[in-house]
């Protein structure tokens, strides 16, 4: 009956949030005592809700119910589908209150928006460089690992960036994308 009322008489006494049924208040109880008591069998990972170790297992077992109507790419979760619509539909209603641009995720504008605050939360423990990409990062930590993915199956050349090896590739297909406008010369990159 609760559900139809609105009634809510379950507090959190950490944030005061509101439940309709006992049990709900339990599971929102675990976001602040950490507790994660349904663990993956495959990895260990530990969960709040036996729901979401059901949607993770579907990482181990590669189950995708999910299917795109339009492109029949398929997904693990109902929400990721939803997401991947937006690329289908262009909607974005995630919208920068800075400069206007607009994302498809929330997750998207939260990253965004380090551009506006400075804020550069992924830090090397090597040297002082720091990034507001995990990604911007992970390519970073090749300078010092000196690791490059990144290689060519015809000569030994090797980088730690794949746009680098692309622009390499150019040495043996022999493209020129690159025009100069004076002369009419074509070049392999754009100097």
């Amino acid at each position: 009956m609760r559900t139809h009322t609105g009634e809510k008489p379950f507090k959190c006494d950490v944030c005061k949030r509101s439940f309709n049924q006992k049990s709900k208040l339990a599971i929102h109880s675990r976001t602040h005592t950490g507790e994660k008591p349904f663990k993956c069998d495959v990895c260990k990972r530990g969960f709040n809700q036996k729901s979401n170790l059901a949607i993770h297992m579907r990482t181990h077992t590669g189950e995708k119910p999910f299917k795109c109507d339009v492109c029949k790419r398929s997904f693990n979760q109902k929400s990721n589908l939803a997401l991947h619509m937006r690329t289908h539909t262009g909607e974005k209603p995630f919208k920068c209150d800075i400069c206007k641009h607009s994302f498809n995720g929330k997750s998207d504008l939260a990253i965004h928006m380090r551009i506006h605050t400075g804020e550069k939360p992924f830090k090397c423990d090597i040297c002082k460089y720091s990034s507001n990409w995990k990604s911007a990062l992970a390519v970073h930590m090749r300078t010092h690992t000196g690791e490059k993915p990144f290689k060519c199956d015809i000569c030994k050349y090797s980088s730690i960036w794949k746009n680098a090896l692309a622009i390499h590739m150019r040495i043996h297909t022999g493209e020129k994308p690159f025009k100069c406008d004076v002369c009419k010369r074509s070049f392999n990159q754009k100097s």
